[in-house]
């Protein structure tokens, strides 16, 4: 008869470098869900302070990029939960230094107004789903919401987005929003 060994061993040491690669992107998150350079990187700062305190869970994570954007998703949450953050005036244009001559950087200021003027949901999944390239299931896992509400969300916030870019008052749906 064979039996097992009493000692256990150790789990695999977290893949540290998949952690590091994250980070462009969780950055890149970050600085569109605070809208400030500072409080974008003290939110990355506070997410891989949380991943690495359970860095013992790391093994059973299939999706790493995922996981880390649901640390980042809830601490985001809780911060406006518990009010320590400040929230961006829809009715003052974003600063961002703009060069008149180009129409790009233009049109990259409207755009920023009019993702600024979604409502956070709808702004949440189209940053993920545009920015980072999350599949809706990804988005679904890393929110802990079900699918057909990010679809429905990318949905909503697309046309409230094209109306705003076009000029349009954004359709308006009362509690759907």
């Amino acid at each position: 008869m064979v039996t097992a060994p009493l000692h256990r061993t150790r789990p695999a040491s977290p893949d540290a470098g998949e952690v590091l690669g994250c980070m462009p992107r969780l950055h890149r998150y970050a600085r569109a869900l605070r809208r400030n350079r500072e409080d974008a990187d003290d939110l990355v700062q506070h997410t891989l302070e949380r991943a690495w305190a359970r860095a013992t869970l790391w093994q059973g994570v299939g999706d790493m990029r995922g996981w880390l954007f649901s640390i980042m998703h809830n601490l985001h949450v809780d911060g406006l939960r518990q009010g320590r953050l400040d929230l961006v005036d829809l009715e003052q244009p974003p600063d961002i230094p703009v060069a008149a001559a180009q129409t790009e950087r233009l049109a990259l200021r409207d755009l920023d107004a009019a993702l600024a003027a979604l409502p956070f949901d709808q702004r949440q999944v189209l940053l993920l789903v545009a920015l980072e390239g999350m599949a809706y299931a990804q988005i679904a896992q890393a929110l802990d919401i079900p699918i057909g509400t990010v679809m429905s969300r990318v949905s909503r916030g697309r046309e409230r987005l094209r109306a705003l870019l076009s000029g349009r008052a954004p359709p308006s749906r009362g509690w759907l929003e």
